[in-house]
C-alpha cells in the first residue's frame, strides 16, 4: 500500500476541498484507493437512506456496476456492518453464508463503517479479486479514512 501518511494527507485534501460536493469528494476517495492499492478492485460507499427504514443505498463507487444498489441492514456483509456498526473483514467470501455476490471475481471484502458522532451514517465497501488480500494495515488505514470522510455527513 502507498505510504499511509501520504494517502491520509491526500484524502484529507479531498475532504476539505471547498469547490466540490459530497458525492464528488466520495468518488475521488474511491478513485484514489482504487488507483493506489493494487488489491482494491471495487471501491464504493453505501449511504444510509434517510427515506427508508434501515436500508443502505449505493453511493459513489469505482469498479464494475453492481445489482446491489439497495441493501437492508443485516443482509450480506454490508448489511452486517450497518447492523453492528463494526468493520468486517472477509478473506474468503466463498466461506460466508450471508455474502451477497456482486461478481464472480470477488474473493475478499472489507466493509468499514463511517460514523458521525458515533452514529452509523455510511460505509466504505471494498472488494478484492484475491483471497486473503486485506491486511491489518489496510484495515487501520481505511478506518482512519472513514473517520476523515465522516465530516461530509
Amino acid at each position: 500500500m502507498e505510504d499511509t501518511k501520504d494517502l491520509l494527507r491526500r484524502v484529507k485534501g479531498i475532504v476539505h476541498a471547498s469547490t466540490k460536493h459530497r458525492e464528488e469528494k466520495l468518488y475521488q476517495v474511491c478513485r484514489l484507493l482504487s488507483d493506489e492499492v493494487e488489491v482494491f478492485d471495487w471501491v464504493g460507499f453505501y449511504l444510509v437512506d434517510p427515506n427508508a427504514d434501515r436500508e443502505l443505498v449505493l453511493g459513489p463507487y469505482v469498479g464494475e456496476p453492481t445489482d446491489h444498489t439497495r441493501i437492508p441492514f443485516g443482509k450480506g456483509i454490508c448489511g452486517q456492518a450497518a447492523e453492528t456498526n463494526e468493520t468486517f473483514v472477509v478473506q474468503d467470501v466463498s466461506k460466508e453464508d450471508n455474502y451477497l455476490a456482486c461478481s464472480i471475481h470477488v474473493k475478499a471484502e472489507i466493509v468499514v463503517p463511517v460514523r458521525k458522532h458515533g452514529k452509523f451514517v455510511a460505509e466504505l465497501d471494498i472488494d478484492s479479486h484475491s483471497r486473503n488480500s486485506i491486511t491489518n494495515d489496510h484495515r487501520k488505514t481505511l478506518e482512519k479514512i472513514c473517520d476523515l470522510v465522516s465530516v461530509l455527513f
